[in-house]
């Protein structure tokens, strides 16, 4: 059964300028990326070195762009890059990024060199959506020539850095959102119609690997550590979790690089996404935020047991 009609635009009909101004007209600030983002980056900024990278041209006072850095770099470190809020909607990307550097990064110094950009998208952080402005998803657009100037303004600083990073940490959340708002949204975007049935919304913790670099074990280093904080999502009845197929428990591969992710941004060996589900009745929002921080330990747990 296709949904019959999105409150925006002509059924059958891809969006113009027009339509995509009527979306934007009528989202909301609903909270703080001053008061919620930037005042704990500022509280970390005495044991890591904060960068600004940025500024979004929506409102460059408003967005400034911020990443944190392990103090003292040293080349013969390897090097970790974790990235929050591609999505500005999934909440516990960015808060747990954040937690990571205020309870946990601190144990790995000597270990390796930690950049974390924790808020990639903060208009779409105080709007709560997945889009920008544009009505595009930063998340599909790590690309030349980039779309989006949250995407593009990430790929050039990174690259920046000019290091050969060995793990890139992408967090993420699947929420019951992306099937009531954000595909509908997508799918009137492009012209075409919904399917609801199509859009099964999966309950638990689960990460996406890279297809073209698959690194099994270390992904299950990270499934086995959120396990102990949160239930990790089941296959459905096609042995699928959103559309893919599991290819162990809680994990399934995405073309990361084909797919312009931000997980294929960088060439780095040991690649995740990682997706809780915050709207889950056997999980709470702390619980999500504890997960995204499981996942970075079991990752870096992994790394150092194996003498990376």
């Amino acid at each position: 059964m296709t949904q019959p009609f999105y409150p925006i635009g002509t059924p059958g009909q891809p969006w113009t300028d027009a339509e995509k101004i009527s979306w934007r007209e009528k989202t909301t600030i609903k909270r703080s990326y001053a008061d919620e983002v930037i005042e704990r980056i500022n509280a970390l900024s005495d044991r890591f070195e904060r960068i600004q990278y940025g500024a979004l041209s929506y409102d460059e006072n408003r967005y400034p762009l911020f990443a944190l850095k392990s103090q003292n770099w040293d080349a013969s470190r390897p090097k970790v890059l974790i990235t929050g809020g591609v999505h500005g909607y999934e909440t516990s990307g960015v808060q747990g990024a954040l937690r990571f550097l205020d309870t946990q990064a601190e144990s790995y110094k000597g270990q390796f060199d930690i950049l974390v950009l924790p808020c990639v998208s903060p208009w779409g952080y105080e709007v709560i959506n997945r889009w920008n402005p544009l009505c595009v998803d930063p998340n599909r657009s790590f690309m030349p020539d980039s779309p989006s100037e949250e995407a593009a303004a990430v790929m050039a600083f990174v690259a920046s850095q000019n290091v050969e990073w060995l793990v890139h940490l992408d967090l993420h959340e699947t929420t019951d959102s992306d099937k009531d708002e954000f595909r509908p949204a997508l799918m009137a975007r492009d012209g075409k119609l919904f399917d609801p049935a199509s859009e099964r919304i999966p309950d638990g913790f689960y990460t996406v690997d890279d297809a073209s670099r698959a690194q099994p074990e270390f992904q299950k280093a990270m499934i086995d550590a959120v396990r102990k904080v949160t239930h990790i999502a089941p296959a459905d009845d096609n042995g699928e979790i959103i559309g893919s197929k599991v290819m162990q428990e809680g994990v399934i591969h995405y073309p990361k690089k084909e797919l312009f992710l931000c997980g294929g941004m960088t060439d780095a060996p040991y690649v995740t996404t990682t997706e809780v589900y915050p709207d889950s009745p056997r999980a709470t929002l702390e619980e999500c935020n504890e997960a995204q921080v499981a996942a970075i330990k079991g990752a870096l747990e992994y790394l150092v047991a194996k003498g990376v």
